[in-house]
């Protein structure tokens, strides 16, 4: 038997093709690592709500990293913990006032699976809505009345860096932040300290799976500490430069297949 490794994958750029469908080939790839003894799991930036179709597709009895860290479970074990880290809520309602200062289209906050809404938004109400979360509208100063576990500011181009420098300015200390990739321009917002590799290591260590036997794939900058974190980070070949430059190898692209081929080749699986 071949050491296990522990395999982890981003969903939207990475395992998922364009169209948000898992390819049969990448199906049958994974099928395979985990009949070979390679244990698979998820870490993404969406919601466990927007997620578990996937995992149930993969037939997956692992732990599952949800808004890039801020919340960790084990969806089959519910005895495995349970870790949802949420931003201060008045942390949340200190960048909601200071974005009256700037221009935006709106700021949605998440509250594991309640999603506020500071306006309505129907082309952004499609994205979240899946799942079927609880939606309130309406001025989050007054609305939010929880900690939220992420908070989504979408905005104009131009703005993007004027909100970002002035996050980085006033709340380094307690928030992290990225922007989405185009033609999104979205500023995701949860707490300090936490990331991908953070439920990644979780997971790890419960398995007992050293950093060198840790397969990660990503595309994004949320993706970026735990592609540094694995042993072997693999960015695809449609992710930012960024991930490219710290990865340790770089794939094709997602539309091309790149999880199973590369995972075909390390672990020397039928592709």
């Amino acid at each position: 038997m071949a050491e296990k490794h522990l395999i982890a994958l981003d969903l939207d750029g990475t395992l998922l093709k364009d169209d948000k469908t898992i390819s049969s080939k990448t199906k049958h790839v994974i099928k395979e690592a985990r009949e070979a003894g390679h244990i698979v799991m998820i870490a993404t930036g969406r919601p466990y709500r927007s997620s578990e179709m996937y995992y149930k597709e993969l037939e997956l009895d692992t732990p599952i990293v949800n808004f890039n860290g801020a919340f960790t479970h084990h969806p089959r074990n519910p005895g495995w913990g349970f870790y949802h880290e949420p931003l201060d809520i008045k942390v949340a309602k200190d960048i909601v006032e200071a974005c009256r200062s700037f221009q935006f289209h709106n700021i949605i906050a998440e509250v594991m699976d309640d999603v506020y809404f500071h306006y309505h938004d129907q082309k952004l109400l499609d994205i979240f809505s899946f799942g079927n979360p609880r939606v309130t509208t309406g001025d989050l100063s007054n609305f939010l009345t929880d900690s939220p576990t992420s908070m989504l500011i979408h905005t104009e181009e131009e703005q993007l860096k004027k909100i970002r420098n002035h996050l980085a300015e006033v709340h380094a200390e307690v928030i992290e932040q990225r922007s989405w990739a185009a033609p999104w321009h979205v500023i995701e917002i949860i707490k300090v300290g936490l990331n991908k590799a953070v439920g990644l290591k979780k997971a790890a260590d419960y398995f007992g799976i050293p950093q060198e036997r840790i397969i990660a794939f990503g595309d994004e900058d949320n993706d970026l500490e735990m592609l540094d974190f694995a042993g072997y980070g693999v960015a695809m070949g449609n992710g930012i430069d960024e991930v490219k430059s710290i990865a340790k190898d770089v794939t094709v692209t997602n539309e091309e297949d790149g999880v199973a081929k590369y995972l075909a080749d390390l672990l020397k699986l039928k592709y």
